[in-house]
């Protein structure tokens, strides 16, 4: 199983990212979709979740009204578009495989059971 995390970069703040988070070796469609981001010196926190019966969307405070989460299952890659980018916002951003189609296991990273390798997003500001 391997997914991989791409799209990152420096943008000033006010611009726009988007990563992408391409899927192998797993059936993506039955996988909810997260994405988690590490600051330097700070743990890892929930940014966004797709959930893979429904389509629906869960985002920290944070993201809200900015950070969109999206999947193509034809193409076994998942999407967050990243709006009103923030220096706060700089980290590496990962993306995860989630086996529940609760919310309840979305927002924690111990119910994940495979992580891509992360892509780091830098704004400067």
């Amino acid at each position: 199983v391997q997914l991989q995390a791409s799209g990152g970069g420096l943008v000033q703040a006010g611009g726009s990212l988007r990563l992408s988070c391409a899927a192998s070796g797993l059936d993506f469609r039955i996988y909810t979709i997260g994405w988690f981001r590490q600051a330097p010196g700070k743990g890892r926190e929930f940014v966004a979740a797709i959930n893979y019966r429904d389509g629906r969307t869960y985002y920290a405070d944070s993201a809200k009204g900015r950070f969109t989460v999206s999947r193509d299952n034809a193409k076994k890659t998942a999407y967050l578009q990243m709006n009103s980018l923030k220096p706060d916002n700089t980290a590496v951003y990962s993306c995860a495989a989630n086996p529940y189609s609760s919310s309840s296991y979305f927002y924690t990273e111990y119910y994940y059971d495979y992580w891509g390798q992360g892509t780091q997003v830098t704004v400067s500001s």
